[in-house]
């Protein structure tokens, strides 16, 4: 049976990186189940952040799982450094400039898989659903993009809810959503079918980050 928990993964792209230990620890208090990092190239995307060192130093910090979003143009190049420096989870996307044909791509989920971390593939707003179908039987992560990649505090868009529901048809392990994530727009995907919610602002300007991701879990 598919273990379809609700699980709750904060971005730490949204916390105060003044207080990175602290926060970290905050919201694994608060009761957290992943912890969702960011990498980013200023490539693929128009901002730079994490890289190996920063997972390294999450790492010593928390025993959560880390659940890492490669948003970057070349992540073949990027696999060891961070898995070796603790990733559980890895995640390309199916855009990537680096892995646009199935050969190349499909090597690099096999790479992933060899290194040790679990497999995730993630796709863009405007990305159609059937750009993941070919891949569905390898992944253990499928993350969906909800807000254009690239800057956290964007605002949802909710014409992907379709989508969510489309590949949950197809894919029974761990459906992930990211962007614009509250109370109210994680229900809209907790009703197509997704079981994992990255959120950033919503925890991290919250005043309770235990009543915030509570509030992602739905009813009890």
């Amino acid at each position: 049976m598919v273990d379809r928990r609700i699980l709750v993964a904060p971005s730490l792209l949204a916390c105060d990186f003044g207080r990175l230990a602290e926060e970290v620890k905050k919201v694994e208090e608060a009761g957290a189940d992943w912890l969702h990092i960011d990498v980013m190239d200023g490539h693929f995307v128009p901002n730079l952040t994490m890289g190996p060192v920063i997972v390294e130093a999450i790492r010593r910090v928390s025993h959560l799982p880390l659940d890492v979003h490669l948003m970057i143009d070349h992540p073949e190049a990027y696999i060891t450094p961070f898995v070796d420096a603790g990733a559980h989870y890895l995640t390309v996307h199916v855009e990537a400039e680096g892995l646009r044909n199935e050969a190349l791509l499909r090597k690099t989920l096999g790479e992933i898989r060899t290194s040790g971390a679990r497999v995730g593939l993630s796709l863009r707003p405007r990305t159609i659903a059937d750009a993941m179908k070919p891949f569905l039987e390898e992944l253990d992560l499928l993350l969906v993009m909800t807000v254009e990649p690239g800057f956290g505090g964007q605002s949802f868009l909710p014409e992907v809810v379709p989508k969510v529901q489309q590949l949950r048809t197809w894919f029974s392990g761990n459906l992930s959503v990211d962007g614009g994530i509250n109370a109210d727009t994680g229900r809209q995907c907790r009703q197509a079918g997704a079981n994992i919610f990255v959120v950033g602002t919503y925890v991290f300007r919250s005043t309770s980050y235990k009543d915030a991701i509570q509030s992602l879990r739905g009813p009890a």
